[in-house]
């Protein structure tokens, strides 16, 4: 794997190195010694996989709060995606700023989200998705959310919404705690 780092201080592009032969190719998705190697938590306790019908479909801006704070790994198995994280560390230098990848099939490039960052998407064709693998188990009731078109960020989506959860919609605006 190739980790290139971002603007925003430990989130990484990582691109799969693949072995081609006759068959089609191998890549690994995954080691805990790489990403470890790169200041990454190498934690993985549970992977999940969304499937998206519509083209314009938003998720996000998902994270979840300390004391069960967590890394993630997206990548996009079908499908192409804009993949933003919003950095959330009161004390990063880059506290507010975003960033963008485009997740493509085709690319099977990855986007590390480290602790801390809110990560949504937005799907650029039909019938996409998307694979994460995460260091914390879910707990609902450490789950938050940042509003897509909250003001304070300006996130840049490169089209229009089409579909969007109730809860995604209705986060309010955000406020320094």
């Amino acid at each position: 794997m190739i980790f290139q780092e971002t603007k925003l201080p430990g989130v990484f592009e990582i691109q799969l190195q693949t072995i081609a032969d006759e068959r089609g190719f191998f890549a690994r998705t995954w080691c805990r010694d790489e990403f470890q190697a790169h200041g990454l938590s190498g934690a993985l306790v549970q992977c999940s996989l969304s499937f998206n019908n519509k083209k314009g479909t938003l998720r996000g801006m998902h994270y979840q709060a300390a004391p069960h704070a967590e890394s993630k790994v997206v990548g996009c198995n079908r499908g192409e995606i804009y993949d933003v994280v919003l950095d959330l560390r009161p004390h990063s230098p880059a506290f507010k700023k975003w960033i963008a990848i485009v997740l493509t099939a085709e690319k099977r490039n990855m986007v590390y989200v480290p602790e801390g960052c809110a990560h949504g998407f937005l799907t650029l064709a039909d019938n996409c998705e998307v694979s994460y693998r995460m260091s914390e188990f879910f707990h609902a009731e450490y789950a938050r959310g940042i509003r897509w078109n909250d003001p304070a960020f300006q996130i840049q989506w490169p089209a229009k919404v089409e579909v969007i959860s109730d809860r995604d919609r209705a986060y309010p605006d955000f406020k320094i705690i």
